[in-house]
């Protein structure tokens, strides 16, 4: 049996490039507009931090509540929160604060051991260091910029018209898929 391979021109060869090209900015153009779609989902600006902490001479987890630019105290440490956010629960979930927590020294003075950004679902990504305490951001609470989806009107209601029901519609058929032959 005789394999007949195409003859490779260079008109065919430029198509061929272009094709590449094309699919490879195509790429690139999929890429950034799932960036923009994740970028633009809406977050939320909560007023409280929850915190679980962790004392690690006795095992015991505790849950902490501490609302923002207000100071909770967990053994010798001081967290304080300074923005908390979230996003709808139609999102994909990203809850993150800023925190800022400082320890208290045996002579009574403060050291800041941490100071950024912590993620609820990375809470290993910005540990806190220390010790004798495990601190780590497990939720937000109490919204304060919660945007309720208004109706779209329509243009019968911009008439002073009552909106009327759309029409049944008979429910569409399920196209068929063909297997093509290879």
């Amino acid at each position: 049996m005789r394999v007949v391979r195409p003859v490779h021109t260079a008109e065919s060869r430029r198509r061929s490039c272009t094709v590449r090209a094309a699919v490879r900015g195509g790429g690139m153009a999929l890429a950034l507009g799932l960036m923009t779609l994740s970028a633009s989902a809406q977050r939320i600006d909560n007023s409280v931090a929850v915190f679980a902490a962790l004392d690690k001479v006795t095992a015991k987890i505790s849950r902490l509540e501490v609302p923002l630019n207000q100071t909770a105290t967990f053994g010798s440490l001081k967290l304080t929160p300074r923005a908390c956010y979230t996003r709808q629960a139609t999102e994909q979930p990203k809850t993150t604060t800023f925190v800022e927590i400082d320890e208290t020294l045996l002579d009574g003075k403060e050291k800041r051991i941490f100071t950024g950004w912590m993620f609820a679902d990375s809470p290993g990504l910005n540990p806190v260091e220390h010790p004798v305490f495990d601190v780590w951001l497990t939720d937000c609470s109490f919204p304060r910029n919660v945007a309720q989806p208004r109706p779209n009107p329509g243009p019968a209601a911009a008439a002073g018209q009552q909106p009327q029901a759309p029409a049944a519609q008979p429910p569409a058929e399920e196209t068929r898929r063909r297997r093509v032959p290879r």
